[in-house]
Order: structure tokens, then C-alpha cells, then sequence
């Protein structure tokens, strides 16, 4: 069952005469507040309860940026799209997640956006590097154009695989988050990799005695010598992103649980997914129900005054949050987690195991010490999104299904499953 007013027919960018193009501008419904209910309400690693902590619930909810189609930006490319209406929603809900990571990174968890408040200068530098231009480092326009390597044009759809390569592609060009983007492809998470990714910044074994710079001194809008503070740090905070198939047409049941306590984690950055033509960026549950932000809505592109201030109201969804039930998610998604600390990373990975055990909740990926040996077959390291060939076999002749992996999943049913809007 869909709730409030976030339940919307996306746009699907079709130029076929007749067929409306249905978002929010022409869908408005009531928004609907949260159930009157003892089950708690998990947002991205934090209880609550909707008896004594609703106000609590909605502030957090409104602190998430929130990331919308937008109109009237600078051409992508220069000569291309001017709004993402109808094509940009797995893009904005990328963009959300990886927000998420870079608020965590630089704000803290605990971080609250209240209106008319003063925020500090890092929040201004979090979401300066989303705006709709072509110089920030995750704006539309970079996703955009970044995608064309992965085998989409612009103004194509993205699944959550697609846009997870893209954003890791693109963090290396952040050197003030200075992060360690790592995805998991193959239902596999492997620590060993993920600890030699995020020690590859520390030169010498003395590192971690070194005082901690000030995190409040800009030069800039940035940190003072950003390229000391990498020299300095024995460990980059990770961002895992986990590409995953729940099954095929519809999620299966079994995983329904392990998905919920991905929610409970206090490292988790939320999900991205949704439903074929419509993806959406859940940040927790509450019951049977996902709660979610959605990008289904056209705003104006902003731009700073000309006081050099930039208006965010726009930027925080003010309104209880949609929810949707579990079961309607497509079983197409990419979970998020923060890693901070290598001690977030260890507790991380003991929740893991952990969850592992608990009854009913079928796991959704494994956590190993090293790469299976079974990696190491050329099927599996072959396979590259728009390559002609599936680990050297030509397009279209069968592969044996003890060599289909996730990946493989992915990539073929990316193409059969989209998400136009």
C-alpha cells in the first residue's frame, strides 16, 4: 500500500502522442502521518518510538538531504538536458545516499537541520558538491556524463548498480571526504579487500600517533592542506555500497528480515531501489512499511543569491516521509553502509556474522576473509557492463548456470528491468 502524497506515476519520458507524463506536479495526495503504533520506527541506525519521539522521528527524516527532478539548470554537456524530469530518479537517489556518507563523514550522524537555523560551513561544502552545475563533484551533471563510460547516454536510465560504479568513479575526485568507495558485486563482501583499500593512504606506521587536524579550518570552502590530513589518517572512511538481487520479479520473503536489520545498523547509509519506472531512496521501516524519500517531484534549479548564500530549504523534505510496504520493493537494489572508524568497520562486520544466525533471516550477501577462489574464474572477472562478449563467450550464447553470478544478474536484468524515472 502507497502512502501520502509521495505515490506518484513517474515520469517516462516517452514522445509518444497521448501518453501524459504523470509526476507530482499533476498527482497530489494528503500526506500521511505516521501509524499510531508500539512497533518501533528505525531510521538509518536510530529507534524511535511514534508515541514519545515523533517530533524527534520528523527532525531526522527533514536533516537527510533531499535530492528532486530539477528544472532550468545549466545544459548538461553544455548543449544537453536542461531537467532531469523523467530519466533522473535512480541519479537523485545516488546523489542522496552518497550524501548521506559525505554527512556522516563530515557532520556527524547526530547532525540536525533545523529551518532558519545557521549551519556551519561544512554542511555548505556537503551540499554545494551536489548543486546542479557541472563543477560539483556529484552534481546531475557529473553523474551524468560520468555514466556515458558505463554505457549510458545521458538522459538514459540507471539501475543501482550503474549509478553505485559512477559515484565511486567520482569520489576520487573529492580529495577534501578523502573516501574509500568499495562495492560489492557478487553477493560478497570481502574484508580483506576493503581493509587494504582503506589503509592504502597510510605511509608510515607511526600515522595514528599524529595530533588530528581541525576539521573547522577552511581555506577556501574547503579543509586547510587536505593533503596532509590524508598523510595523517591510518584509515579512510569507507563507503560499501552492495549491489543485490532479492529475486526476480519480486523481493523473496526470506530476505525480508536481514533487510530490516540493515536498517538497524548505525552504520547504514539506506537502500537505494524501488519499483521498475520509480526509484526511491528508503532511509528505515516501521513495521511492514519502508519509510522513503522521493525524488518524484520537479523543483527550480537553485542558485546562490547574490550574496553568495545558497537557499536550502528546498533541499529538506518538510512533510512525513512516504512508506511504502516491503513487499511491493523490486528485488533490484544497492544497500549503504558508513565506516567512518576501522572500529566501525569490526563492529560492522560482527553484526554481520551475527545476523547471520538469526532465525528466519535468510542472508543477503556473504562476508568472507579472503576473495573465493572461485573469483579467480575468467567468466566472472571478464564480465564488464557494455562488453560484447559475457567472460569471452559471444553475446547471446548460453552460460551455464554454474557460472551466472549476481554481477551477471545485474548486468542482464538492468536492461529488462528499468528504472526510466
Amino acid at each position: 500500500t502507497w502512502k501520502s502524497c509521495c505515490f506518484s506515476a513517474c515520469g517516462t519520458g516517452s514522445s509518444e502522442p497521448g501518453l501524459a507524463t504523470l509526476t507530482y506536479d499533476t498527482l497530489r495526495f494528503e500526506y500521511e502521518d505516521f501509524p499510531e503504533t508500539k512497533e518501533p520506527v528505525w531510521i538509518l541506525g536510530r529507534k524511535y518510538s511514534v508515541f514519545t519521539e515523533k517530533e524527534e522521528i520528523l527532525l531526522d527524516v527533514t536533516s537527510r538531504l533531499w535530492f528532486t527532478y530539477r528544472k532550468n539548470f545549466p545544459a548538461i554537456g553544455g548543449t544537453g538536458p536542461t531537467s532531469d524530469t523523467g530519466w533522473g530518479c535512480m541519479l537523485r537517489c545516488g546523489q542522496m545516499i552518497f550524501a548521506q556518507a559525505l554527512v556522516c563523514r563530515h557532520l556527524g550522524r547526530d547532525w540536525r537541520w533545523i529551518k532558519g537555523k545557521r549551519q556551519m560551513d561544512d554542511y555548505f561544502n556537503v551540499l554545494n558538491a551536489f548543486i546542479d552545475k557541472k563543477d560539483s563533484y556529484y552534481s546531475i551533471h557529473q553523474i551524468a556524463q560520468m555514466g556515458v563510460g558505463e554505457g549510458k547516454s545521458i538522459g538514459q536510465w540507471y539501475g543501482p548498480n550503474t549509478v553505485a560504479q559512477v559515484l565511486k568513479k567520482l569520489a576520487t575526485f573529492d580529495t577534501w571526504s578523502s573516501l574509500a568507495v568499495h562495492i560489492a558485486m557478487d553477493n560478497t563482501v570481502v574484508m580483506e579487500e576493503i581493509r587494504r583499500l582503506c589503509q592504502s593512504n597510510v605511509p608510515c606506521a607511526g600515522a595514528a600517533a599524529c595530533p588530528a587536524l581541525e576539521s573547522d579550518v577552511l581555506y577556501n570552502g574547503c579543509p586547510e592542506d587536505v593533503g596532509l590530513r590524508e598523510r595523517l589518517t591510518p584509515w579512510k572512511p569507507l563507503v560499501l555500497l552492495i549491489p543485490l538481487r532479492l529475486g526476480l520479479t519480486e523481493i523473496n520473503e526470506a530476505y525480508i528480515e536481514t533487510l530490516k536489520h540493515c536498517f538497524m545498523m548505525p552504520q547504514s547509509l539506506g537502500v537505494i531501489g524501488g519499483k521498475p519506472n520509480s526509484a526511491h531512496y528508503f532511509i528505515g521501516y516501521v513495521g511492514e512499511e519502508l519509510i522513503y524519500l522521493d525524488p518524484h517531484t520537479t523543483q527550480p534549479a537553485v542558485e546562490p543569491s547574490e550574496s553568495g548564500c545558497l537557499p536550502d530549504e528546498s533541499f529538506h523534505c518538510q512533510h512525513p516521509p512516504c512508506r511504502m510496504s516491503i513487499a511491493e520493493l523490486d528485488p533490484s537494489i544497492a544497500v549503504g553502509f558508513f565506516c567512518n572508524t576501522e572500529a566501525d568497520f569490526n563492529d560492522w562486520c560482527q553484526q554481520i556474522k551475527k545476523l547471520s544466525l538469526v532465525r528466519g533471516a535468510l542472508p543477503m550477501f556473504e562476508l568472507v576473509e579472503r576473495q573465493p577462489s572461485h573469483f579467480s574464474n575468467p567468466d566472472v572477472l571478464n564480465l564488464t557492463p557494455g562488453e560484447a562478449t559475457q567472460g569471452g563467450r559471444a553475446e547471446g550464447e548460453l552460460v551455464p548456470l554454474g557460472f551466472w553470478t549476481s554481477s551477471m544478474f545485474l548486468f542482464h536484468l538492468e536492461f529488462n528491468l528499468a528504472f526510466l524515472g
